[in-house]
């Protein structure tokens, strides 16, 4: 079985001068269309598609430097980023001053190739760090993107054989600020406080104007914590042949004063990486409703443990109904189990009469 997956690969430095060079080209396409788009808007009340706006820029790509497909690729991108905003007009890509637009080069299908050991696009070989062996994929559609600190990566859809997994069972995972994860086996990812590791440095670079430390320090946090979650992902995808995840959410804790220790914990990128890999496995993922997960045990149900903003700081406590002893997370991350193969919390385990 086939399936579709994305790879990163970094492009070696000393094309970066060219890679902004086409950059500003896409960014002019960019701005001409989103100009264009408004103005069919504003006085004929139409509203373009892709393919009405390649007539448009039809020759364009011999002028800025860019390949034909890349131009149509732009258009494409613009009408989808039209509808899911649902604006006649969108911001502009700028390609210079402090808010200058990362980079982005699209690349559709068969515009790229795989030739002497580079990736050859529009007339030009671009070398890369190939950890993946790109020579094994055939190359579909993907983009030339520019990171924070000016670096290039190549991303590229390939078809890869779908390898099953030989985990067996189910688990369930409670997603938190003390550990990032708790398994409903016992085990845990730690929350490393990445962020609030480095807060100091960030904050002494940032009072000294230094924008190139700033930006190193933020990727060394951001990286640090991918590979922390990569690791725990994989290790449960191998173990198991289900998992089912509470469907916390960032968004409104994000607005209380434990907003950075939410976005250092990184949950929706967890759940990202579980998603896909489980998909990739071949196994089930599953996102349940965690409502009284945290205060129903999970061995007779009762509505027992604690409750509020100030039952947060009790991490053990004892079933009122059945005296059993249980870890505050391990107990949720139980109940998220039983939910995922459709029982309630309050029907886990035998009730007390």
């Amino acid at each position: 079985m086939k399936q579709t997956k994305t790879l990163k690969v970094r492009v070696k430095d000393k094309h970066a001068a060219e890679l902004n060079r086409m950059a500003r080209g896409v960014n002019f396409v960019w701005n001409y269309l989103n100009e264009l788009s408004s103005r069919a808007i504003r006085e004929k009340g139409l509203f373009l598609s892709a393919y009405d706006m390649h007539p448009y820029t039809q020759g364009a790509g011999k002028d800025l430097g860019l390949h034909s497909q890349t131009l149509q690729c732009v258009a494409a991108e613009y009408v989808t980023r039209r509808k899911q905003f649902k604006k006649t007009r969108l911001q502009w890509r700028k390609s210079r001053g402090v808010r200058r637009s990362l980079g982005w080069v699209p690349v559709n299908t068969g515009a790229a190739k795989w030739k002497n050991g580079q990736v050859y696009h529009n007339g030009t070989y671009f070398k890369i760090w190939d950890s993946y062996g790109l020579s094994k994929y055939k190359l579909r559609a993907g983009s030339l993107n520019e990171d924070s600190r000016g670096r290039w990566y190549f991303n590229v859809a390939v078809e890869v054989d779908v390898q099953p997994t030989l985990g067996q069972g189910a688990v369930g995972i409670d997603l938190g600020l003390k550990d990032v994860a708790t398994c409903s086996d016992g085990e845990k990812l730690e929350n490393s406080r990445f962020y609030r590791r480095m807060e100091d440095k960030l904050a002494t670079a940032q009072r000294a104007g230094n924008k190139r430390r700033v930006k190193a320090i933020h990727a060394k946090i951001k990286n640090r914590r991918k590979d922390a979650q990569h690791k725990f992902s994989r290790k449960l995808v191998n173990q198991y042949g289900e998992i089912v995840v509470g469907d916390v959410s960032s968004t409104k804790l994000a607005k209380t004063k434990m907003a950075k220790s939410v976005y250092d914990a990184g949950w929706s990128q967890l759940k990202t990486m579980l998603a896909y890999k489980c998909a990739h496995a071949g196994i089930v993922f599953k996102v349940v409703r965690e409502t009284n997960t945290t205060r129903a045990c999970s061995s007779c149900g009762s509505l027992s443990g604690p409750q509020g903003v100030n039952g947060l700081r009790v991490r053990d406590w004892e079933c009122g109904e059945c005296g059993v002893l249980h870890d505050r997370d391990v107990n949720a991350a139980r109940n998220i189990l039983s939910l995922g193969a459709g029982r309630c919390p309050q029907e886990v385990g035998i009730p007390v009469l």
